[in-house]
């Protein structure tokens, strides 16, 4: 770090000092002050200095560095310094050490370095009580030989926030480009990591800079007052590029480095417009009918709103005044609730709220029985890898990866949390075709690899599914031999047992390849793993042949190493939970694909008896490596009991739960499937786990007034909500009194619209406003897949809940996975169950 008292003398100096870079946030009526969340603050400004750290999974996330959140929109990120103008998602980055606020002083300090090029600086940010605030780069030492002309103070502007909206450049004029279509350079070191070959060059290059001049709401001015400061956009290179302004540090020199400018303008007394968030699909008439209101906290909340009925000429009737009821402070706003249940004849609704309406709510006993059909007809079968996908008129992608795949490299770190041990752990070679991987199985997410941790948990889910409703709902074509499938066609067989067989088939070849279960199949590089459109384009489909040349072609094999990667080190938590995924298919598809259950239940059980046999393989590696031992061995014995019903497995299910026990929200489901066979000790031990549990949920649920427990990591929490809510559903069937039917709705609500942020449904074409921009194998053309579910809400350190509509690529808040879907079908199952008019199932033929 750089020495204290020369950052001391340097802060002093830093307004005497003529070429003294700085970077200023001014503001005309309002000065910025620190609030005690530890960022500036005025009417409609936050300037946020490294609250948030790069994101440590999967690179730059554009969520760190000095940060504009621009009248409730944040739209300004990644103030840093770079190496490079539009650095890529996989480029260095300064390594973080501290971060010291000094309220006292109106001081926000962020020390990094760059420790390989001996580089070490500090982001300084201070309140002067003008209007504005001084953000400066200091270093003890002058930039490094090696950083010379590399590194540069970079912002980072969002694209879709400044289109249209034009700039101005030392008073000229210019538009920021819709599209990329700027100028480039070959890079002279070759393709950098993902594979770009050239750098933009600047669109303009001025000492000053204005941002969306005509726009109140959008206006950010930036002067320097030394180095000339460059306008780039980084789509050239990556589809998730932003725009980019950059100075770059001069050379020689140490103290302050650069000096910059920020005028982001403020509209005096600016609030936000409230949110009125409530489930998008509806509600049954006879639950429970909260929406929650959404408050800047310099608002004052109505005191009532009006609940009208819409009428099918378009008249509206009063159906009932609801007071507005406060509930308190969450992240950065006020929250107030408004309870319409008394509201229960069935019909099309809108809440008035002041001057604000909801989109068009309904009423109705069968809301829920269309909520998880895109995801069933659309979704999933989008997502099927290996085979030729269509709907009607359009070719969703072709038939993909039928060259998988290559033995991975020993002793290898790959992208996207994959990685090989020391062995291969197989009869084969690194970068030797390893056959039969090239069956079933779903593109894990928005990328296309196929992540088994993905796939047994996935299948897994459908097949709680089918048991519990059993939807024989026939919408979709799946020929296995011709590798093809047809959208809206039925063929006779139900898709939820089609699904179940697909993503069977891919664990099935795992072990019939190689004989255990594999971390999964993934592109050879950051080229590929970028690639969007079709996945057939991915690869030539040709098994790599060695000995021939890169173009060649020969007897169905070539010389083209585009081929995907298979990660096989052995990991005994891969090996439990894929016989659980076997185990729990091969119940579901007895009667329908008898051979294939018959051995799907084989694998399971040797697995089990070889594990069982040994010391367990305990390689480790991202996410990509199983679940916690303990929780994935229980997994197993309880899908093995509730098979076979053998005695072995239900000692094994007793044996095991008190140290799964500790992962009960991982665990629990299991063990409520098989509690009807289980002795009534067990029962009791279940019921103690589930109180603890419950106990635990209720404190995080106070936090927020969703009626959920909502997750801060770096990916947002939807899926923790779906799956606890599920847990809460085996709990009220189990002991009803430790849990109420709403309870468990309020998890769909959330995942329907109900939650911070904005008002949408998470679930793309369910409800009347959904997520219709994400981060699917389609994110390029800002675009959705019907019935994929997003993480959802990300709430950014301190206090600010961001789901982008506007931008698809933040995949913690945009990415559609395949667990996520299967579990919310069966969510939308159980609140058909706890709706209907028996609160004992389905009711309707073809639904859950």
């Amino acid at each position: 770090m750089p020495k204290r008292s020369l950052l001391t003398a340097v802060s002093a100096l830093t307004i005497a000092l003529a070429a003294a870079p700085s970077l200023t946030f001014a503001q005309e009526d309002a000065a910025l002050t620190l609030s005690d969340q530890g960022y500036f603050e005025t009417d409609g400004v936050n300037v946020l200095v490294f609250s948030n750290w790069y994101d440590g999974l999967f690179a730059d996330a554009k969520i760190s560095g000095v940060e504009v959140i621009h009248h409730g929109q944040r739209v300004v990120t990644n103030g840093d310094v770079r190496l490079s103008a539009t650095p890529g998602q996989w480029e260095p980055i300064g390594r973080f050490g501290e971060r010291t606020v000094d309220e006292e002083a109106g001081v926000i300090e962020a020390h990094l370095s760059y420790p390989d090029e001996g580089f070490e600086y500090t982001i300084r940010a201070e309140a002067t009580g003008d209007g504005a605030v001084t953000i400066s780069v200091l270093s003890d030492e002058a930039v490094p030989d090696s950083l010379a002309g590399r590194a540069g103070f970079n912002l980072e502007f969002q694209p879709s926030a400044f289109w249209g909206k034009g700039y101005i450049a030392d008073g000229e004029a210019g538009m920021l480009p819709r599209y990329p279509a700027g100028d480039m350079t070959l890079r002279e070191d070759g393709a950098r990591p993902d594979g770009a070959m050239a750098e933009p060059e600047a669109i303009a290059t001025a000492q000053s800079f204005t941002m969306a001049p005509a726009s109140p709401e959008d206006r950010i001015s930036i002067t320097s007052d030394g180095a000339p400061i460059l306008l780039y956009d980084g789509r050239n290179q990556a589809s998730n590029g932003w725009y980019v302004l950059r100075s770059v540090l001069p050379e020689g020199k140490s103290g302050t480095l650069l000096t910059w400018t920020i005028d982001a303008s403020s509209i005096p007394g600016w609030t936000r417009d409230p949110v009125i968030s409530h489930s998008q699909v509806g509600y049954t008439p006879n639950r429970d009918k909260v929406a929650v209101v959404e408050l800047d906290r310099n608002d004052t909340p109505e005191e009532s709103a009006r609940v009208l009925k819409i009428g099918a000429d378009g008249s509206e009737t009063e159906a009932m005044v609801a007071p507005v009821e406060p509930w308190g402070e969450y992240l950065r706003y006020t929250y107030a609730t408004i309870d319409f249940s008394d509201v229960t004849e069935p019909g099309l609704y809108v809440l008035a709220y002041g001057d604000h309406r909801t989109a068009p709510i309904t009423i109705a006993d069968d809301v829920y029985d269309d909520a998880w059909k895109p995801t069933m007809d659309v979704f999933f079968p989008v997502q099927m890898d290996h085979m030729f996908v269509n709907e009607a008129y359009r070719v969703w992608h072709g038939t993909a990866h039928m060259d998988d795949a290559l033995q991975a490299p020993v002793n290898h770190e790959h992208h996207d949390l994959y990685a090989q041990g020391p062995t291969t752990d197989t009869k084969f070679e690194p970068m030797e075709h390893i056959p039969g991987l090239d069956v079933g199985g779903w593109f894990d997410a928005g990328d296309f690899d196929i992540r088994t941790q993905s796939q047994y948990g996935t299948v897994r889910s459908l097949v709680a599914g089918w048991e519990a409703f059993a939807p024989d709902r026939d919408e979709t074509k799946v020929d296995w031999p011709r590798h093809r499938v047809d959208l809206h066609t039925p063929d006779g067989e139900p898709d939820m047992l089609q699904q179940i067989k697909h993503g069977t088939l891919q664990l099935v070849a795992q072990f019939d390849a190689v004989g255990h279960a594999i971390h999964g199949i993934v592109e050879p590089d950051l080229d590929q793993y970028t690639h969007l459109g079709d996945a057939v384009t991915k690869t030539d489909g040709l098994v790599y042949n060695a000995k021939l040349s890169p173009d060649e072609e020969k007897r169905g094999r070539s010389g083209k190493k585009d081929d995907r990667w298979a990660f096989t080190s052995k990991a005994s938590a891969l090996n439990y939970g894929s016989s659980a995924g076997l185990a729990a298919a091969s119940r579901a598809l007895r009667g329908y694909d008898d051979e294939l259950a018959d051995k799907a239940l084989k694998i399971a059980e040797d697995t089990w008896a070889e594990e069982q046999g040994k010391e367990p393989d305990t390689y480790r590696h991202g996410n990509t490596t199983g679940g916690p031992l303990e929780a994935e061995r229980f997994l197993a014995a309880a899908e093995l009991f509730a098979t076979t019903g053998k005695d072995e497995y239900e000692e094994a299910v007793i044996r095991l739960w008190p140290e799964a026990e500790a992962y009960y929200g991982f665990t629990a489901d299991a063990a409520f499937r098989v509690l009807p066979d289980m002795p009534d000790t067990f029962r009791q031990t279940l019921r103690e786990a589930s109180e603890a549990w419950l106990v635990e949920m209720e404190e995080a649920k106070t936090e927020n007034p969703f009626g959920v427990r909502i997750t801060r990591g770096g990916w947002a929490g939807s899926g923790t909500v779906v799956n606890e809510s599920l847990v809460q559903y085996q709990i009220h069937k189990a002991f009803p009194e430790l849990v109420s039917a709403e309870e468990v709705l309020a998890g769909l609500d959330y995942v329907l619209g109900r939650h911070p942020g904005h008002d949408l449904s998470l679930v793309s074409a369910v409800g009347a406003k959904s997520k219709e921009v994400a981060y699917g194998n389609n994110r390029a053309d800002f675009s959705f897949i019907a019935g994929g579910v997003v993480p959802g809400v990300l709430i950014l350190k301190p206090d600010f809940p961001e789901n982008k509509e506007d931008w698809p690529f933040f995949w913690g808040e945009n990415e559609y996975v395949i667990p996520l879907g299967a579990s919310y079908v069966e969510l939308v199952a159980a609140a058909r169950d706890l709706t209907s008019a028996t609160g004992e199932g389905a009711d309707a033929a073809g639904a859950p």
